[in-house]
């Protein structure tokens, strides 16, 4: 148990770390050829910060632990939202640009949606895989070619994202750093991999259930960083863009390429159609209603995203022990906070309705 544990601590560390040193060198390296910060930013950064969780997913499909690849990308993307912005909203109401309430945040929702329907029949096939991966594409050709036309602003707070030394200057460098950062992602992912499957035998829980809770928070590690200093900087349209834009790429580059690499597909386990992919994209549309009544995400509505985690793994706990106490813990999600939850995003939204223009 103990290896097993300093396994997969190790194995994290080696992934985050390989995620930033890949993410600098890539970064600098595509500034260098004359490459835009704003296009970095939205390009490179945004992939580096999923790297952890392609790496694992990837490496989980190749290892026979299907179930842990999703678990990863779906656990990831609702930690994305309720964990990551309920912590950057608690440290600063969180003030969100007009492109991303319009634009990203229904890419992500038709992101989610579009996995779900794919999932239903219980598996993901290499040309759904295949479809997804020309989607990242596509979107990321559509993000480089929206950014011509960004304002100065956007472009000055986009290059603080990316490092600045005299050391790593020189292409080779950069190119080393690249190089090395993902060699250290394979090895971190395959520590990973291997550890979180050796504790869920262990345990008795499955692979699914490591995967949405411990293996999604720690490839979220990026992500965390990235999102709270943002924040803390005041750049809280990057720390929401970052969030939203990670997810998005969760699902159509690491499902994408995991569906790709795995000659039979990837198989959809029955509680994640269940549940855990409904809740992933619950997760998804509760971004809308939040944006649209005010354009911030403001600290109670943080505090109660990370309630929502807080109860979300607290059944996936539960569940996972056939506890005693599940089902009235389920009976009081459905009949008291959900209902209580739509009737408060209602309200605020009759309110912002009925306010004068600007106030």
């Amino acid at each position: 148990m103990l290896t097993h544990l300093l396994m997969f601590v190790l194995g994290l560390t080696v992934l985050v770390v390989g995620a930033d040193v890949m993410v600098r060198g890539a970064s600098r390296l595509a500034v260098s050829f004359g490459i835009s910060p704003l296009v970095v930013g939205l390009t490179v950064v945004a992939f580096g910060t999923s790297a952890p969780e392609m790496a694992v997913s990837v490496g989980a499909t190749l290892a026979g632990n299907a179930d842990l690849a999703i678990g990863n990308v779906v656990g990831s993307n609702i930690a994305n939202v309720l964990l990551i912005l309920g912590i950057s909203a608690l440290i600063t109401p969180l003030l969100v640009a007009e492109q991303i309430i319009r634009q990203e945040v229904p890419i992500m929702i038709g992101a989610s949606l579009l996995m779900v329907v794919m999932a239903l029949d219980g598996h993901i096939s290499r040309f759904e895989g295949a479809l997804l991966f020309a989607l990242v594409v596509a979107y990321t050709v559509f993000l480089i070619r929206q950014s011509r036309r960004a304002s100065k602003a956007t472009e000055d707070e986009f290059a603080d994202e990316i490092p600045t030394s005299n050391w790593d200057r020189h292409w080779s460098v950069q190119l080393a750093l690249v190089a090395g950062g993902l060699a250290l992602l394979v090895l971190g992912a395959d520590w990973l991999v291997n550890a979180a499957v050796g504790v869920a035998k262990i345990f008795g829980v499955s692979d699914l259930v490591i995967g949405l809770t411990v293996v999604a928070v720690g490839t979220s590690m990026p992500e965390v960083a990235t999102s709270i200093v943002a924040a803390l900087r005041g750049q809280r349209d990057i720390a929401v863009g970052n969030v939203v834009g990670s997810n998005v790429f969760n699902i159509f580059a690491v499902i994408g390429a995991t569906g790709l690499v795995s000659s039979a597909g990837i198989p959809v386990p029955e509680a994640a159609r269940n549940f855990d992919l409904w809740v992933m994209l619950a997760v998804a549309f509760a971004c809308l209603p939040i944006l649209i009544t005010g354009r911030e995400i403001a600290r109670w509505e943080g505090g109660v995203f990370l309630a929502y985690y807080a109860a979300y793994t607290a059944y996936l706990v539960l569940a996972a022990q056939q506890h005693d106490a599940l089902q009235a813990f389920s009976g009081v999600m459905l009949s008291y906070v959900m209902p209580l939850t739509v009737i408060t995003l209602i309200v605020s939204l009759v309110r912002h309705n009925g306010r004068p223009p600007g106030v």
